[in-house]
């Protein structure tokens, strides 16, 4: 995925005005609590301050409000900053921004056409314009805007970042890892652009070296909780369970909420023939992400397996209506079917499987052996 920049720059105050001894708290980038204090006495002052210092107070308080997480009161300061001051670009950009945290790209989208009406060499506005088209799963456009930002100032990691990211999306692996390597040479410390350059190696096959950038992630930042969850997927690739699972485990310590660790540490414990382990992983990703398939089918499998033929086909059942073309859903549920003896009911999900992708080999060695020809 993507990652927006939130622009670290608190613009300066003016030295005239009645509120002068709180100029300093309000510009100030240690303490979020203080500047928003101080930011607060300007805004309140009124028109007993000039504009363009109340202007100033609603970005920087913004900015505060961004890193304390309380995202719609950021919101409002960058509105009543451009309300006051409609050619100031960078509250349009960090708006923006707070707009794609918040998952609402089309104004994400908005805001960064203004900054960059108002700045046409806002390289950084480009930037993270093409990461929201990139979420919207627009990805030539969030590619072409990465492209611009890159002509604008080629020493731009971020932009290197998101047009990796896009390239990989498309399965454009080589350049994917191009734009990785680009953006690690500008930010060495740069985290997350190694653990998605090891997600780039995973994907190829090198599983090693993927290993080694999601190494490199977790010592810079020890708690990027998708670095643990993909160093885990590699360990699994590469058959070492129980490294996985520890793996896993962290993830979960630091997120809590990663559906996908709760997924393949249930996977493991499966595989490990700890099926109510696993069940209850499963029932974990699925409270998180109530609308994930895959575990509503591999519980599913759990169930079947612990001979529950009606939890299965509950959840199986569960997983076709989020992916009406989930073959293995299908092919699970059939099984189910025909473990209860409703012969009829397995024959019918077999040949749904097959409808769906005519060379599934499991429904037809299924068929046969109930002597039905796929």
């Amino acid at each position: 995925m993507i990652r927006p920049l939130v622009i670290a720059l608190v613009l300066a105050l003016s030295a005239t005005g009645v509120w002068a001894d709180r100029y300093s708290d309000c510009s100030q980038e240690k303490d979020p609590e203080r500047r928003i204090n101080g930011c607060t006495s300007i805004i309140e002052s009124g028109k007993r301050e000039n504009r363009k210092n109340r202007t100033i107070a609603h970005y920087n308080r913004g900015i505060a409000y961004y890193r304390k997480g309380e995202v719609d009161r950021a919101i409002a300061d960058y509105t009543n900053a451009v309300a006051l001051n409609p050619k100031l670009a960078i509250a349009y950009y960090n708006r923006g921004i707070v707009y794609i945290y918040k998952g609402e790209y089309d104004r994400a989208i908005a805001d960064n056409d203004k900054a960059i009406v108002l700045n046409p060499k806002y390289a950084l506005a480009y930037a993270n314009r093409g990461g929201a088209y990139y979420e919207k799963g627009e990805v030539d456009r969030a590619i072409a805007d990465a492209d611009k930002a890159i002509a604008i100032d080629p020493k731009l990691a971020l932009a290197y970042y998101n047009r990796g990211a896009a390239y990989n999306s498309k399965g454009e692996v080589d350049r994917a890892m191009a734009d990785y390597n680009e953006a690690i040479a500008l930010n060495p410390k740069d985290a997350a652009a190694y653990n998605n350059r090891g997600n780039v190696y995973k994907n190829k096959g090198e599983v090693d070296r993927a290993i080694a950038d999601f190494d490199m992630a977790i010592a810079i930042d020890p708690k990027l909780a998708p670095a643990y969850l993909n160093r885990g997927n590699a360990y699994d690739d590469k058959g070492e369970v129980d490294r996985a699972i520890a793996d896993f485990d962290m993830a979960i310590k630091v997120n809590p909420k990663l559906a996908p660790a709760y997924f393949g540490r249930g996977n493991d414990y499966y595989d490990k023939g700890e099926v109510d382990r696993a069940i209850a992983d499963y029932t974990k990703a699925i409270k998180v992400n109530p609308k994930y398939a895959n575990a509503f089918n591999n519980r599913g499998n759990a169930y079947y397996r612990k001979g529950e033929s009606d939890r299965a086909i509950a959840d199986y059942t569960e997983a076709i209506a989020m992916n009406p073309k989930y073959v293995y859903a299908y092919n699970g549920r059939g099984a189910a079917y025909q473990k209860k003896g409703e012969v009829d009911r397995a024959i019918a999900d077999y040949r749904k499987a097959l409808e769906i992708d005519p060379s599934y080999s499991g429904a037809k060695d299924n068929l046969k052996g109930l002597g039905v020809t796929p």
